[in-house]
Parts: C-alpha cells; sequence; structure tokens
C-alpha cells in the first residue's frame, strides 16, 4: 500500500517536471524577441527538472532505508534523512563498522564500499547479496533499495 502512494508521489513530481520544462517553450513561442532567451530558459527548465529529480530518488532512497532500518530493528531510523548520518545508518544495518564512513570520502573507493555496504543490507534483510551488487547496473540500481524496503 505504501508503494502506491511512493509511485504516485514520483508520478506527479515527474508531471511537474515536464511542466517545468514546457513552460519556457510556450512563453518564448509568443514574442520573437524572445527567442534569443530560449536557450537559458531551456536550460533552467533542465535544471530544474534534474533538481525535482534528485529531490524525488533523495526522499524515495531515504523512505527506504528508513523502512529498511525499521524492519531490521535499527534504531534510529530518522537518520536516514541526514546526508551523511544516513552512511552510519546503513553501516548499523549492514553491522560494519563506524569508521568505514571514511572510506565513503575517497572517490573510487566509495563505489566499492557502498557494494559491500548494500550487499550487508540485503544479507540484514534476508535476502541474497548479490541485490547490493546490482547498484552498478544503471537502472536496476534503482529498484535495489525498494525492493530491500518493501519486500516480504
Amino acid at each position: 500500500m505504501k508503494l502506491r502512494g511512493s509511485v504516485r508521489i514520483l508520478v506527479k513530481l515527474g508531471l511537474l517536471a515536464a511542466a517545468v520544462l514546457a513552460l519556457p517553450l510556450l512563453a518564448s513561442a509568443q514574442d520573437d524577441a524572445s527567442s534569443k532567451a530560449l536557450p537559458a530558459l531551456f536550460g533552467a527548465g533542465f535544471v530544474m527538472f534534474f533538481f525535482i529529480f534528485f529531490l524525488a530518488f533523495y526522499v524515495y532512497v531515504a523512505l527506504a532505508l528508513q523502512t529498511i532500518a525499521q524492519k531490521t530493528n535499527t534504531e534510529n531510523g530518522w537518520l536516514a534523512w541526514i546526508p551523511i548520518a544516513n552512511i552510519i545508518l546503513m553501516l548499523n544495518i549492514a553491522k560494519k563498522p563506524i569508521w568505514w564512513i571514511v572510506l565513503f570520502l575517497i572517490p573510487l573507493v566509495s563505489l566499492v564500499m557502498a557494494i559491500i555496504v548494500w550487499m550487508g543490507v540485503a544479507e540484514a534483510r534476508n535476502k541474497p547479496s548479490w541485490w547490493g551488487v546490482l547498484l552498478i547496473v544503471p537502472v536496476v540500481g534503482l529498484i535495489v533499495p525498494g525492493y530491500l524496503a518493501w519486500s516480504d
């Protein structure tokens, strides 16, 4: 039931983003003098679309992490909403040492650490650990947090 509400919210945000992208095009179609401003308006709409997409993705992952924390009886599930603290929450769920957060600050090492930690999160949810490896697959990686949070 909660997943349907989340999907509805994501669809509404997508429609809002499409409207934001279309507004500069409609506004510039009325006047020839504004044709020079069209690239700037389109760029602003493009940036706004990605901001809304990023915000929707952040909310999705935070909700998934908070749900995973509740299902694994991990304390302080609200940490999922705080940018760096959500890594600490993932480390607690995966039962990894907290000092690993330092490894998340190293550029290429952070990708490997994210996979290892998500593998631990999958094991904490009694799922196969290869679900953590799926993060590197472009579109499938978006599904992993939701599957680990809302599947039985």
